[in-house]
């Protein structure tokens, strides 16, 4: 069995408020010298049998991820 793992990260050109939000409550809790913070997804997929890799990024480009604003990777982990 293989773990299929997609991230989706909005593309660096975006504006991400809500890491932006996480961004300034950092230093505010004590954590200071952060330089920047982006937020993303990701999901795991459990697949039986052999990994089509082609497919694998179809779904992430049509289902996972909105290729317009949103960068996306594909990992297998046997």
């Amino acid at each position: 069995m293989a773990r299929v793992v997609v991230d989706v990260m909005l593309k660096p050109e975006i504006l991400d408020p809500q890491g932006k939000a996480v961004h300034g409550a950092l230093d505010r809790i004590g954590l200071p010298g952060v330089v920047d913070v982006r937020q993303g997804k990701r999901f795991e997929i459990e697949i039986e049998g052999e990994v089509d890799d082609a497919r694998i990024a179809e779904v992430a480009e049509s289902l996972l991820s909105n290729p317009v604003i949103e960068d996306y990777t594909v990992r297998v982990d046997d």
